[in-house]
């Protein structure tokens, strides 16, 4: 007997019916933007210091990722079974692409950062890790400008947060290299920044205001 009666036969589907569910005809992976930040110290060296040069590196991120929820598993065997039971949580390492443009400022940036953690001529570094790790957000726009609006003042330079995730505690622990080759045309450096994080925040659309701007 099924669960919940009013729910249609399982062969009683149309593609009307997935329609009308699929909000704002789905999530799309290449509506995002990522909310940097950086140690004071890193911030100091940096020449982010107007709205242009801060929406600069946030459009110039080209990849990032929706942060994975992983937990461990602990195997307890009992007369030759296995009880599986939960263990404890990890967090993935959380990797952006950056496109390089001809001022370097973004990978600048990072290789800074890096170099304040570990320096590359001696090794040593920073010993207190809340001077090194930094607060990171991604969002997850939509589609439809009006979602967080009233009815009747859509503004078509505005997109809505559907989601948000908010990575506590990050630090680069890799930056990858650029391949430089002759036989490279038509193509725009990338690199990849590779961020552990102590752990994550999840905020929807209900529980922020947030908007995220377009340029005109």
């Amino acid at each position: 007997m099924p669960l919940n009666r009013n729910i249609p036969p399982i062969g009683d589907r149309t593609i009307d019916d997935f329609k009308s569910r699929l909000v704002q005809g789905g999530a799309r992976p290449n509506l995002f933007e990522v909310e940097f930040n950086f140690p004071t110290a890193i911030k100091e060296q940096l020449s982010v210091s107007t709205v242009e040069e801060d929406l600069k590196f946030r459009m110039m991120i080209k990849g990032a990722q929706l942060p994975s929820s992983n937990i461990a598993e602990v195997v307890v065997p009992f007369r030759g079974r296995q009880l599986k039971v939960a263990g404890d949580r990890r967090f993935d390492p959380w990797t952006i692409t950056v496109m390089n443009d001809g001022d370097f400022n973004i990978r600048d940036a990072f290789e800074k950062w890096s170099n304040f953690i570990i320096k590359v001529s001696d090794g040593s570094g920073t010993i207190n890790p809340a001077d090194y790790q930094a607060e990171w957000t991604v969002h997850q726009l939509g589609r439809g400008a009006g979602d967080l609006m009233t009815p009747g003042e859509q503004n078509t330079n505005q997109l809505p947060v559907l989601r948000s995730y908010r990575m506590k505690g990050c630090w680069p622990s890799a930056i990858s290299g650029i391949e430089l080759s002759y036989d490279s045309a038509d193509t725009i450096e990338e690199f990849q920044a590779t961020m552990q994080v102590q752990y994550w925040e999840a905020f929807d659309k209900d529980a922020q205001d947030a908007i995220v701007w377009l340029p005109k």
